[in-house]
């Protein structure tokens, strides 16, 4: 019997080149006029903040800004924008760039109508009201978080990262431009593309996967698969980088219905704690989790390894099912990364206190495919060393 499920989502997507001149237009639908946009310091630098206003001033919008996002974001940074937000009697919430400046803009949008601090809302459905309306454009085919009810913060003082998740942050406008992503370095486009494919597989193989997530999911790691080498070797392909930003799309749409898994909850203290990027720290631990995980879906591994490409036709289940985990290698390689947790001055020594604090990120476990221990997890760990 099919089971019962749900699915939410962003209220309204927009995709296509050239779809940041819609922006003005966007506003004023949403009955807003006096936008903040949050932005990080180097995405102004290449002049995408100048290209934004130049959208909006014939629209007669003015726009707040507050460009001091980070990757890995410390969760003050979501009240102090909040901050500026109520000064300037902002009406809407405008996150532009890549998950770090999505996530903060996000929660700014919650913050600037609910009382309190940004560490009183981390945790599931603790945001008592709607927010400022959101807006969200990504530059990075990553972490589909324009799509998301999440967004991600590091607690510095705890050395750990922690998520403020619920509905209200779901964006009410996400704003898609292929056009935008036409600049990202190789090496930034590979991990944002590699933390999209580990959405995907990690939403497909959830527990709590239905079908119509995984319909998502599925197309998500095809599209992927197929573009990312061309988008991180010949960046300035926009056919590729349209249907790298369609596949992180979808895998966000999957991500937000059927959640993550373990490769979510081992990475979450390689970023409180050491500082690793989001994207590279699952795209460090994704195969060690896939191969802890492939006996208990063969049958979805199988899938996976068709959607990558592989020849799976009159293969036993489980050597078809071991070739996702061989192309997910070979994809990882042929974008250039090689990073190890050893780079990153992690020890052996490390592993333990790691695993303390991965069991704690208890949501992704839960969905996990297999049951996993601090000792399995302390083996993944050694495996990415």
């Amino acid at each position: 019997m099919m089971k019962t499920f749900a699915f939410t989502g962003a209220k309204k997507i927009v995709f296509g080149r050239g779809s940041l001149l819609t922006l003005a237009a966007q506003i004023k639908d949403l009955q807003s006029k006096k936008p903040l946009v949050v932005i990080d310091k180097n995405l102004v630098q290449t002049g995408l903040l100048d290209q934004i206003t130049k959208v909006l001033i014939p629209g007669g919008i003015k726009c707040s800004v507050f460009d001091k996002v980070v990757p890995e974001p410390p969760i003050e940074l979501a009240d102090e924008g909040a901050k500026l937000a109520v000064k300037n009697k902002c009406d809407i919430i405008i996150g532009v760039g890549g998950g770090s400046a999505m996530d903060v803009a996000k929660a700014i949008a919650v913050l600037a109508t609910n009382k309190g601090s940004a560490v009183d809302y981390l945790g599931l459905n603790k945001v008592s009201q709607p927010g400022l309306p959101k807006i969200m454009i990504p530059t990075t085919a990553g972490t589909g978080s324009e799509v998301t009810f999440t967004a991600v913060f590091v607690r510095k003082n705890l050395k750990k990262k922690e998520g403020m998740n619920s509905p209200y942050l779901y964006p009410e406008l996400a704003l898609l431009d292929p056009d935008l992503t036409l600049t990202l370095p190789p090496a930034p486009t590979a991990q944002t593309g590699l933390d999209a494919l580990c959405h995907a597989i990690e939403s497909y193989t959830s527990v709590n996967a239905s079908p119509m997530s995984e319909m998502f999911s599925l197309e998500a790691i095809a599209l992927i698969a197929e573009n990312l080498r061309t988008c991180v070797h010949d960046g300035k392909n926009i056919e590729a980088r349209e249907r790298m930003l369609l596949g992180s799309l979808y895998a966000g749409i999957g991500l937000a219905n059927a959640g993550v898994t373990a490769v979510h909850s081992l990475s979450y203290p390689l970023g409180g704690q050491y500082g690793v990027g989001h994207g590279l720290a699952n795209t460090m631990l994704l195969p060690a989790v896939m191969a802890f995980n492939l006996p208990a879906a063969l049958e979805k591994f199988t899938d996976i390894a068709e959607a990558m490409g592989e020849n799976v036709e009159g293969l036993p289940v489980r050597e078809a099912a071991y070739l996702a985990l061989d192309a997910v290698e070979t994809l990882i390689e042929d974008c250039g990364i090689h990073e190890t947790l050893a780079q990153f001055g992690i020890k052996e020594k490390d592993f333990q206190a790691l695993a303390d604090v991965a069991v704690t990120v208890a949501r992704p476990l839960e969905n996990n495919p297999r049951k996993i221990t601090k000792d399995d997890m302390i083996t993944i760990y050694a495996q990415a060393l």
